[in-house]
């Protein structure tokens, strides 16, 4: 399918720095660059509105742009952009200048299009690669690349070399590459079951104390542990004392 081509009325601007920047957005325009291989980098300001404007095409940032800039045209691309992390409005804008006979480097939209049976079979699909790059030349360059899975089982992956890309597109990686793959679903582990725990009869959640263990209190009447020394002056029987008179 033959690209979009938008127009958009550009102003050279001498002046570059970070006060005529501001100066320039605060009359509601931005700076830009229009750099390339045919010609020197060209400082001009445009319009945000205007611009986003021109590639609001099916073809989005990959649109062809007419830029008229004082009575002369340059044909470009929309390549980079800055903006305001708060606000979101566009800060500044660079274009790549083209040639309609000459092919260019562009990143192509990947669209996944049917059902895999590995899917319907329990499987997970997942895409790798959501764009493409490409050498195209500008009037050729395609929407988006339509890739069929539906014939994808579990384990089975999708790969560069296995798309049919439209006329005059190459593709400007390793054929190898994955675009998508079916995984195998992830089982779901069975949380561990409690431990019994033995009752214990006047104890919830205790073990009971084994007998004679130190620190248990003794069962009434019963005797104290062998091999238990008993404490002083705990009712201990005393020796009996030497007759100071006793014969030699």
């Amino acid at each position: 399918m033959a690209n979009d081509v938008s127009t958009l009325t550009a102003q050279k601007r001498d002046q570059a720095g970070k006060g005529p920047s501001h100066r320039l957005r605060a009359k509601g325009m931005i700076p830009a660059v229009c750099y390339g291989p045919y010609d020197k980098p060209l400082h001009v300001s445009v319009d945000p509105v205007a611009l986003k404007k021109a590639i609001a095409t099916p073809h989005k940032f990959n649109t062809v742009i007419q830029l008229q800039i004082d009575g002369q045209t340059r044909t470009v691309l929309f390549k980079a952009f800055e903006k305001d992390p708060v606000e979101g409005d566009l800060l500044h804008a660079d274009f790549l200048e083209v040639r309609m006979d000459k092919e260019v480097m562009v990143n192509v939209p990947v669209v996944l299009i049917g059902k895999p049976e590995g899917v319907t079979a329990g499987g997970i699909l997942q895409q790798v690669a959501r764009t493409l790059p490409v050498l195209v030349k500008p009037s050729d360059i395609p929407e988006k690349i339509e890739v069929d899975v539906s014939h994808l089982k579990i384990t089975e992956s999708l790969h560069i070399k296995d798309v049919k890309l439209p006329a005059g597109v190459n593709v400007k990686v390793r054929g190898d590459q994955t675009i998508a793959v079916v995984n195998v679903p992830e089982k779901e582990e069975e949380a561990p079951k409690p431990a019994a725990v033995a009752a214990v009869p006047g104890a919830e959640g205790a073990a009971a104390p084994a007998a004679g263990a130190p620190g248990a209190p003794a069962a009434p009447g019963a005797p104290a542990a062998a091999g238990a020394a008993p404490a002083a002056g705990a009712g201990a029987a005393k020796a009996p004392a030497a007759d100071k008179g006793a014969k030699k």
